[in-house]
């Protein structure tokens, strides 16, 4: 399927089994039913599945999205890719480089995160499809997050000519996705502003 990268950004959910509190399949299928805009199963941290449950659970998500018709990305796990038919993969500076990604994956989508100057001029942007921005605000999702780089970082990506879409991430709730927007990205990813909500149709309508 081609999808429409610029519209597929605008609300895009994150998540693993660590960062829920209720079922999962049950959360994703409240948000899509919300209006999220594209998903992607990212099973890493503290208290993440082992590789065969992790598989199971990704099997039952990418289920629920294909039926829905919501794009699938995978986070870094390249060995699910095929495994789960991802609709795209989404990486960090440490995992495959976005170039030996492209080569070996030519159809899929891929989004590559930065946060600093260094890391946009070491990456290969032409072999990615979208940004990720971020850590956009302080977050407990990621306890590896890097240091915020807030919304100037997506407005100084834009005044280098940098004109692939670009969703933020980090720290991202209803409060402050307007912000995010009008900095310049195209949309916003969030975790937990979803996953311990009480009323993810209101969270989702807000973003």
């Amino acid at each position: 399927m081609n999808w429409d990268i610029n519209r597929i950004l605008r609300k895009y959910l994150i998540m693993g089994s660590q960062n829920c509190e209720r079922v999962p399949e049950e959360i994703l299928l409240e948000a899509i039913d919300a209006g999220i805009t594209a998903f992607q199963f990212r099973e890493k941290g503290i208290g993440c599945l082992g590789d065969e449950e992790k598989l199971q659970l990704g099997l039952r998500l990418r289920a629920i999205c294909k039926e829905h018709h919501v794009p699938f990305f995978i986070n870094d796990d390249i060995q699910l890719v095929d495994q789960l038919d991802v609709d795209g993969i989404h990486v960090g500076q440490d995992d495959m480089p976005a170039d030996k990604l492209r080569r070996k994956y030519p159809d899929k989508m891929i989004g590559l995160s930065v946060s600093n100057d260094e890391e946009v001029k070491r990456s290969d942007l032409k072999s990615v499809d979208y940004l990720g921005a971020g850590p956009m605000f302080p977050t407990s999702s990621k306890a590896d997050a890097k240091p915020v780089a807030g919304i100037e970082w997506i407005k100084r990506l834009r005044d280098q000519k940098i004109d692939l879409p670009i969703v933020g991430i980090g720290g991202i709730n209803p409060e402050n996705a307007d912000a995010v927007l009008r900095a310049g990205a195209q949309g916003v990813a969030v975790i937990s502003a979803i996953t311990t909500c009480e009323n993810i149709k209101k969270v989702v309508k807000s973003l």
